[in-house]
């Protein structure tokens, strides 16, 4: 079953279309690689169709790694989303998560708001498993242009998991970014920050420089 499921999630990925922006970010605690980016499907004509596609593919390098502890970590993230016009934004989702910890599916609504110079992209999700947990996602990125060649880049992403199992923690995640672009490139300063727990919480940041470039 995860061999098909995977196997599909490919098929999707070499059918979709665009520019894919890569990001390596080099932060105090840990390095990350982070692809993340999402398009319509085309139809014959190469005109959009209502469906969408996300993709989302993380690894994470911590600098403390032993054999034991901080041990690399990564994540992929496959969404299919149909949103039509009349829906004014809003669009059923479905969700495959794959992690160092297993396989997640997820089923919920998902928000778009798309301008020259501004992107909103959102969801909120629930695993289809037992006891599961709740997702919500958002990312805003803001671009304004400060003149011929160059733009504003700005970016917030947060995460937000609520377990509905009593036994299980909170995590709550938030990834700034702010910079300059030029052409293809984008450089600046960035924040990860993270807070995990249910009655006490544990915080940790990674800051540091990213630069990202779109293929």
């Amino acid at each position: 079953m995860r061999i098909t499921l995977i196997i599909a999630l490919l098929f999707i990925l070499v059918r979709s279309t665009g520019q894919i922006p890569v990001e390596f970010f080099g932060g105090n605690e840990r390095s990350t690689l982070d692809i993340l980016f999402f398009r319509n499907f085309r139809n014959k004509d190469k005109s959009n169709s209502h469906w969408l596609f996300f993709n989302r593919n993380r690894a994470a390098v911590d600098y403390r790694m032993t054999s034991t502890a901080y041990l690399p970590s990564f994540g992929f993230t496959e969404a299919v989303s149909y949103n039509h016009p009349h829906l004014k934004g809003l669009a059923p989702v479905m969700v495959a998560q794959i992690f160092n910890t297993g396989l997640f599916p997820k089923a919920g609504i998902q928000y778009v708001y798309l301008k020259k110079d501004i992107t909103l992209f959102s969801w909120i999700v629930s695993e289809t498993l037992t006891d599961p947990n709740l997702d919500h996602f958002l990312l805003f990125r803001f671009t304004p242009v400060l003149n011929e060649h160059t733009k504003l880049f700005s970016q917030l992403e947060t995460l937000s998991v609520f377990p509905t199992a009593r036994t299980n923690i909170f995590n709550f995640t938030q990834r700034i970014r702010l910079g300059i672009q030029w052409q293809h490139f984008q450089a600046g300063l960035g924040t990860d920050l993270n807070q995990r727990g249910r009655k006490s919480f544990t915080n940790s940041s990674n800051t540091g420089l990213f630069l990202r470039y779109e293929f």
